[in-house]
């Protein structure tokens, strides 16, 4: 295992849900870390922040400069992904411009989208047949990275997970949707409620990157990995939030045909529709070789999980009920 006391890693992407977690992971345990982004707006220290625009190289260079490990967690919103000139691949490009040469290692926050509808269990040899544009720009940003690496002589891996939830992270399914009406005592079902769907905790997902990173002078040049997280129903995952709060909720049904009819007239929305899918079929990510290297204690149990990120998203007087409920 690679020594982290004098190692470091350059976070690009600080202030997004993977760049936070992770960020927080390489700290506590004792790495030397750098964030990278438009503004520090991470709500905590321990790391020399490098100011900068991502489609800038010079300073995504700045950001790399003195990494031994680059966490590439840049995101764009979805409705800007296909821009040929500032999307994600162009995005993707100037990263791989500032690694060229460099020897580092590249960690790359993957997803799903690489897979198709009916790809139901994800192994990391799975042929990538993706079911949407998403997809495609996806497999064309892996694919780059993976030849760009072997041309250029840098470590590329990609670690990739579903859906993030965690306390306090923003702009997931969790809190956009399913935790949409807490403040109406609503939980909200996405789709029937028994399809089983996957789930990644982003202080383990945080976690996962670290242990991969200091592991990686034993992997190959290559390596794609999935983070299997949690897999759960619609009403298993109600279940565990109902159990977290102070009293029962309703449970409504997230209105499709009201994202649907917004989809006309709205990119953003429309964009969200296409991934509809995700929530109608169940799909599994299977790693082995991942597994053994997190190890067999690794991972928050899911009802912890699940209760924190709730507890993270309750109106300060449901948190009251339930601080009053335990001092009882």
């Amino acid at each position: 295992m690679t020594e982290n006391s004098t190692q470091t890693v350059s976070i690009l992407g600080i202030n997004g849900r993977i760049g936070q977690f992770a960020a927080k992971a390489f700290i506590d345990a004792g790495w030397q870390v750098k964030g990278f982004g438009r503004e520090n707006r991470a709500p905590f220290d321990g790391f020399e922040f490098v100011k900068g625009d991502g489609f800038n190289l010079q300073d995504v260079q700045r950001a790399v400069s003195g990494a031994d490990v680059v966490v590439h967690a840049l995101n764009l919103p979805y409705d800007k992904w296909a821009d040929m000139e500032k999307g994600a691949v162009a995005l993707n490009r100037v990263v791989i411009e500032a690694m060229k040469g460099s020897g580092k290692t590249l960690i790359f926050a993957g997803n799903v989208y690489n897979y198709g509808a009916k790809d139901h269990r994800l192994t990391p040899d799975l042929p990538q047949n993706p079911a949407t544009d998403k997809g495609e720009i996806r497999v064309q940003m892996e694919k780059e990275l993976v030849e760009a690496g072997r041309t250029y002589n840098f470590q590329v891996i990609v670690i990739r997970a579903s859906d993030y939830f965690g306390p306090d992270a923003t702009g997931s399914w969790f809190d956009l949707a399913i935790a949409r009406e807490f403040h109406k005592g609503k939980i909200t079902r996405i789709c029937d409620g028994k399809t089983k769907h996957s789930w990644a905790y982003l202080p383990d997902l945080g976690r996962a990157f670290e242990k991969v990173a200091a592991q990686r002078d034993q992997l190959d040049a290559y390596e794609n990995f999935h983070f299997a997280g949690y897999r759960a129903t619609g009403e298993e995952l109600i279940t565990l939030i109902q159990a977290a709060l102070p009293t029962p909720y309703k449970v409504v049904q997230l209105p499709w045909w009201v994202f649907n009819a917004m989809a006309v007239f709205n990119p953003m929305m429309r964009e969200i529709v296409k991934m509809r899918y995700l929530w109608q079929e169940p799909h599994e990510l299977v790693d082995p070789k991942l597994d053994a290297i997190l190890g067999s204690d690794f991972g928050t149990p899911f009802e912890r999980a699940v209760a924190e990120t709730t507890y993270s998203l309750l109106p300060e007087h449901e948190l009251a009920k339930i601080k009053a409920k335990r001092a009882a």
